[in-house]
């Protein structure tokens, strides 16, 4: 089959390499879409611990089932032909986390497109379980933004904001995108959202919220400014900028939550005695459960989350370009999705 290939930092190469034999218990899926995730950016870089090359990358996909493994049959109400999505964080499902609900920290997690195969190739094989059924309504596209979704809700969820609160989103990729829609979704009165980028803004603004540009702006005053003083009761960082972190922490009340879910700069300064001062609660989001998942696909499914027409779809075979053009210019697209077959 063709596969996108990671060879090392910077270098991407389509090859031919073996259609993956799934064991029982797996199933087979032929790719339809796979999203360029951010993380996977920082990887092609050569700056991601979990990603070392000779890998194929792609966690964010959809596709349909074409073989149901040694086993013959298939489990979990999925037969062959079935369009389909898959949680691409495999976990054990016996240690505490899975038991408590935040497999996200299952000890023996692994994740496709890190210490597994991922699905940027025709084909990937995943453990049955953690595959869904698409509905016949939703699209593939549609179908392959289930994981940046999910992990949007996750985020939502830590916050824990309600209809008195204010949230800030920093960063309007498609995690910050899913995340202030899952926001609001969720029950929050308001959301500002933060980038440098005009025409995401303007996206987000469509979806409901208050925007600021820091090119345009001081981001602590403006925040004051549009809160009367007060602040927002949580921030998300979906960024990962040393930046970024420190607006946000400046930008929540006394008592207010700053979650970090981006993951572009492994150290940040910050004043951890304002931190300590007025009982700011700081949180670490790196992926989700397996019922934000579930989450993220009712509501792609009803309508009430996406991207709408940001989406960008290019072939595998210009997946070497993409990961180069995504590297030098972030805002090139929102959201890149490589067509790997026909279905």
């Amino acid at each position: 089959m063709k596969a996108l290939m990671y060879t090392g930092p910077e270098k991407m190469e389509l090859t031919d390499v073996p259609i993956p034999v799934p064991d029982r218990g797996e199933v087979l899926i032929k790719v339809a879409y796979s999203g360029i995730c951010g993380s996977e950016l920082s990887g092609y870089l050569g700056h991601n611990a979990l990603r070392k090359p000779p890998l194929i990358f792609g966690h964010e996909f959809s596709g349909t089932i074409v073989d149901p493994g040694s086993g013959g049959e298939l489990p979990c109400g999925l037969r062959e032909g079935m369009r389909v999505t898959a949680n691409p964080l495999i976990t054990c499902g016996k240690c505490s986390y899975c038991m408590n609900g935040v497999e996200s920290l299952c000890p023996d997690r692994k994740l496709l497109s890190a210490a597994l195969p991922g699905s940027n190739a025709e084909y990937v094989k995943v453990p049955a379980e953690f595959v869904h059924p698409l509905p016949d309504h939703v699209t593939l596209e549609n179908g392959a933004l289930t994981e940046p979704a999910a992990c949007g809700v996750r985020v939502a969820e830590l916050t824990a904001a309600g209809p008195e609160d204010t949230v800030l989103v920093a960063g309007m990729g498609p995690i910050g995108l899913f995340a202030l829609q899952a926001v609001l979704l969720r029950g929050s009165k308001r959301v500002i959202a933060m980038d440098l980028s005009e025409e995401r803004l303007a996206f987000a603004s469509s979806l409901g919220a208050d925007v600021i540009n820091p090119r345009e702006h001081h981001v602590q005053e403006r925040i004051m400014e549009l809160t009367h003083g007060k602040g927002v009761q949580a921030a998300i960082d979906a960024v990962g900028a040393s930046i970024t972190r420190q607006q946000c922490v400046s930008s929540v009340s006394n008592g207010g939550k700053v979650v970090f879910t981006g993951l572009h700069q492994a150290e940040t300064a910050l004043d951890f005695n304002d931190v300590v001062r007025r009982e700011i609660k700081i949180f670490g989001s790196f992926a989700y459960s397996k019922s934000n998942f579930q989450q993220a696909l009712e509501w792609i499914s009803a309508g009430k989350i996406g991207l709408a027409d940001r989406i960008t779809i290019a072939p595998l075979s210009e997946g070497a370009h993409w990961f180069e053009t995504l590297t030098r210019n972030s805002s090139a697209a929102i959201k890149v999705l490589l067509k790997v077959s026909e279905l």
